[in-house]
């Protein structure tokens, strides 16, 4: 009887080894075989953002016998964010006691005055306060904004010679 109960264990370890290779297989099968799934949110925030460069104003030399104003341009590039609304301003500039109507270049003690505009016929004073003094509001697209500032020293203006500077200080307001 031993031998029988030998023998029944050897055939049940072979069944179950059997067993055990067949369970095996259809686990691996069967292991991917339903899904789950969730939605990933994926989320950023666009901020308004401006960048602004500009094209020095020259006005070359000047002669304060001619009777003749002279005249000068200067491009302002501005990049904004697309559908940002923004304005220019231009203060009055580094010379102590200019203001953005009566604007003036510094040699030394002595000043020559120059005014900036907003369009080509001088007529428009382009300061620095948004809705009032400064260029109407422009809305942003995906190309740059480009403006012009005309600029104009006044006639007749009698000044040492020398070399005439100031520094304009451009406001993108957004």
């Amino acid at each position: 009887m031993n031998k029988d109960r030998i023998s029944l264990r050897r055939g049940a370890g072979a069944a179950a080894a059997a067993f055990a290779a067949v369970l095996a297989s259809s686990i691996s099968t069967n292991a991917f075989a339903a899904t789950a799934t969730a939605p990933m949110p994926v989320t950023a925030t666009v901020q308004s953002a401006c960048i602004v460069a500009v094209t020095p104003l020259a006005f070359g030399a000047y002669d304060p016998t001619s009777g003749s104003a002279k005249d000068g341009t200067s491009t302002i590039t501005v990049t904004c964010t697309s559908g940002t609304s923004f304005t220019v301003g231009l203060n009055g500039g580094s010379t102590s006691g200019a203001t953005v109507t009566t604007r003036q270049m510094v040699n030394g003690a002595s000043r020559l005055n120059y005014a900036l505009y907003s369009d080509v016929s001088h007529s428009t004073n382009w300061g620095n306060t948004p809705g009032g003094d400064t260029p109407t509001a422009t809305t942003a697209t995906a190309v740059p904004s480009i403006l012009t500032v005309y600029g104009r020293v006044g006639a007749s203006q009698n000044v040492p010679a020398g070399a005439y500077t100031d520094s304009v200080t451009v406001t993108v307001n957004y």
